[in-house]
């Protein structure tokens, strides 16, 4: 396979102080769902900045097609497609009239505009809303046409920040249908980022992990779960959680210990669960814990980005810019 994106040794530094990228280097191969995942502010939406040609390096390389960043980045410009992480549609207007500034931004010739529309839109679903004013679409609906409008061109790399943040499963759900039917008619490569563990373990091909500027672990989701020893050991009980926590915590094979995110039950990290089991259980019998369930998992990407980023995604991750942008959808619905 070819690689269509490379990246060498990138570095971005804000204000002389924030170093956002701290030597990246990658390569996308063509025709793969690449996955960028970590926490706001590791450095993915920087990253796609910079391969998108919005904002310079300040140092380090990158290529798009062979294509320098920096020496060409208009003929970049014309070789991809990208939607932001924030909503950017023009909801005064309707959907065709959305679709129609685009297709004259990337110089699509008149001759082809209504058609390329057309077709964009019904492969999106929205065809029969063209003439509708993007105001009362829905977020999902938003987030779809912004998808139209960035395949305008027929671009052959399509980079994603976010593409699903603020939406419920199912509209997650529905966006990939699209994005899935659109690599198929279209032969595009996809550079997303994401902080959803199960989006990425889906839909990527091969994703980085990046935490603090810095890429931590490159594969596919299988790999990176494989290279990971850590397994986990889930305890349910009515002691209260920070209780356990104390109990699994005095042993020396425990190597983190968190609550569940549903506030129901504790788990340890170890890096053999059927061992670990047993004198678990022996100590919390020795601390009058009464176990309601006990379970044990294999790796997930959430153990992966603990063992290669010290710590868990959720911890790290900051929920300010998917409310602010949920709420931003809820005003325009």
């Amino acid at each position: 396979m070819n690689s269509v994106i490379s990246v060498k040794n990138l570095v971005k530094v804000y204000d002389k102080v924030v170093r956002a990228l701290n030597g990246i280097s990658l390569e996308v191969q063509e025709g793969e769902i690449f996955g960028l995942l970590g926490p706001n502010g590791a450095g993915k939406t920087t990253l796609v900045r910079i391969l998108t040609t919005q904002i310079p390096p300040t140092g380090g390389e990158a290529f798009i097609l062979g294509k320098n960043i920096i020496e060409e980045a208009d003929k970049v410009r014309e070789l991809i497609g990208y939607v932001p992480q924030e909503i950017s549609v023009m909801t005064d207007l309707t959907g065709y009239e959305n679709m129609l500034f685009y297709s004259k931004l990337y110089d699509v010739p008149s001759s082809e505009r209504k058609r390329r529309i057309e077709n964009a839109l019904n492969l999106v679903g929205l065809l029969d809303k063209a003439n509708v004013v993007v105001k009362n679409y829905s977020g999902g609906m938003m987030r779809r046409l912004e998808i139209a409008q960035a395949i305008i061109n027929y671009p052959k790399i399509l980079f994603l920040d976010e593409p699903t943040i603020g939406l419920d499963p199912s509209g997650r759900k529905a966006i990939w249908s699209y994005l899935s039917q659109l690599m198929e008619e279209h032969e595009m490569t996809i550079l997303m980022t994401t902080h959803y563990m199960d989006e990425a373990d889906m839909v990527t091909d091969r994703l980085a992990i990046i935490n603090f500027g810095k890429i931590v672990a490159v594969g596919t989701p299988s790999e990176l779960k494989k290279s990971t020893k850590l397994e986990s050991v889930t305890i349910v009980s009515k002691l209260h959680s920070n209780e356990v926590k104390k109990i699994l915590s005095s042993l020396p094979f425990v190597k983190q210990v968190y609550d569940e995110e549903d506030g129901k039950g504790v788990t340890a990290y170890v890096e053999n669960a059927e061992e670990a089991v047993v004198e678990i259980i022996s100590l919390l019998k020795e601390n009058s814990v009464n176990v309601e369930s006990l379970s044990m998992n294999k790796p997930t990407l959430d153990d992966v980005f603990l063992a290669y980023a010290g710590t868990k995604l959720e911890e790290t991750t900051s929920a300010l810019e998917a409310r602010k942008i949920r709420r931003t959808m809820q005003r325009m619905r």
